[in-house]
Order: structure tokens, then sequence, then C-alpha cells
């Protein structure tokens, strides 16, 4: 019976995986490459519309990653001290869109600001720069000419500020004063635009892992800029999902918008 039983259970799993691969392929949907995250994987994935457009752009973790990712031990230690680092690639069909590949952090003890970020969470860092760009990024000290370079404010969202100089292979960092954070809340969610050397480099979805475990379907508005500095594809919104044990972080509601 064990002899029977072993290939059937094979061949179970290898249809699954073609459906679910068919499934993909009939909503246009394109899975970038696996990586192994601690006990579990993660990688992304892209889908169009039948003219090839993008309508979301995501990272998915499954439910090995959120319970196998190493624990803090309470003490905030800066990005720079960030040993939990990704880089995860797109799928060719995602060149549609202005981004290139996430650069994803685990941060045990949170960072910088204490008592602001200091929450265990992820950095999702959908950048516009190629891996070899980022991680040239020097530290502040040694570039600081282009880490206040800033682009014009109407690049940023209204009101989002500079938080502090810049951090080394990421860039400076511009937060939203409006959310809940800054208010005498605990951080759970936020979103986040980079920059360096005049231009806005990434976008960023940072979310906690207590967030991230307790949310099975979340949406809200990615704060919009005035101006965009290359014409392409923009996401207006931002999703967490849960499915299936994987959970997606995606950005949605992708808007063509003109350089000015």
């Amino acid at each position: 019976m064990k002899r029977i039983l072993v290939p059937i259970l094979v061949l179970t799993a290898i249809f699954t995986s073609c459906k679910r691969d068919n499934d993909n392929s009939r909503n246009n949907i394109f899975k970038g490459p696996e990586t192994q995250v601690h006990g579990g994987k993660a990688w992304t994935w892209v889908q169009v519309d039948n003219e090839g457009n993008p309508l979301r752009l995501a990272v998915t973790l499954n439910d090995a990653v959120l319970k196998s990712v190493p624990p803090g031990n309470g003490t905030s230690t800066g990005h720079d001290m960030m040993d939990n680092m990704w880089t995860l690639k797109f799928h060719p069909k995602a060149g549609v869109t202005e981004f290139n590949h996430v650069g994803m952090g685990w941060n045990p003890n949170g960072h910088e600001p204490e008592h602001i970020y200091d929450q265990p969470h992820f950095d999702f860092h959908f950048y516009m720069m190629t891996p070899e760009e980022v991680a040239a990024i020097p530290t502040y000290d040694q570039a600081k000419a282009k880490f206040d370079n800033w682009p014009a404010a109407t690049y940023f969202p209204a009101n989002y500020f500079k938080a502090g100089g810049g951090v080394p292979m990421m860039g400076a960092h511009w937060v939203d004063p409006t959310s809940h954070e800054f208010h005498g809340q605990l951080f759970t969610e936020t979103f986040i635009y980079g920059s360096y050397d005049g231009k806005v480099t990434f976008y960023e979805p940072m979310i906690t892992l207590a967030f991230l475990k307790n949310n099975n379907n979340f949406e809200r508005s990615i704060p919009q800029p005035a101006k965009v500095q290359k014409s392409g594809y923009y996401p207006t919104k931002l999703r967490v999902v849960k499915h299936d044990g994987l959970t997606d972080i995606i950005l949605d509601e992708f808007v063509y918008r003109t350089q000015s």
C-alpha cells in the first residue's frame, strides 16, 4: 500500500501545482523566482490586463516565513544593522511598471526613530533602481550631497517629510506625518517614499509582523504626489490579502501618469 500511496501523493502535488500555474496564466499573473526566507519562501508576481498593462504588483510570503523569522532582543538597532535582507526579482512582464525589484528586510527590533518604528516589522522597498545601483549607495557621511539632493516637494505626497540623513544601500526616507504612529498610536503599517540624488527611487509599504498575521483583507489608499518624474504606471492602493497559507502585499489599481 505504501508503494502505491507515495506515487499518488507525488502526482497529486504535481497536478495541483500545474492547475495553479494554469489558473495564474489564465488570469495573466506572472510569478517571479522564489527566494528562501528563513524557514519559508517569498516571491513576487505581476498581473497585467489583456493589453499587457499592469493591474497589480505584489510580494507573497508563505506562512512559514511569518512563523520562522527570528525574534528580536527588544533593542532597536537601526536600518544600518539590519542583517535580514533579500532581493526579490520580478518576472519580465513586470517591466511595464516603473519598478525594477523589491528589497525586502526583516527588522526584528524595529529601527529608529525610537518609540515610533521599533515594532518588529518588514520593509518592502519597491525600487525604481537596479540591485546594483542600490548596493552602490554609500553611507550618508560619504555622499551627503546626493542624499540631500532632494526631488522637488511636488514629487512627494503633500506634507511628507524626510526622516534623518539617509541609509546606505537604500537612500533617504520620506514619511507620512498623518500616519497613526505619529499621533500616539502603535505603529502597524505605513507608506514611505524614498529618494537619492534628485530622484524618487522607491515606494515602501512598511508593515509589522503582528499586522501581517492578524489581517486577512486590508486595503488603503497610497498617498499620491502632485507630479511624477517619469511617465508610466503608478499604484494608487495597497492591499494585504491572506489566502491558502499565503500573505500577499499588493500594490494595486495602477494608473498611467505623465511626467511633469
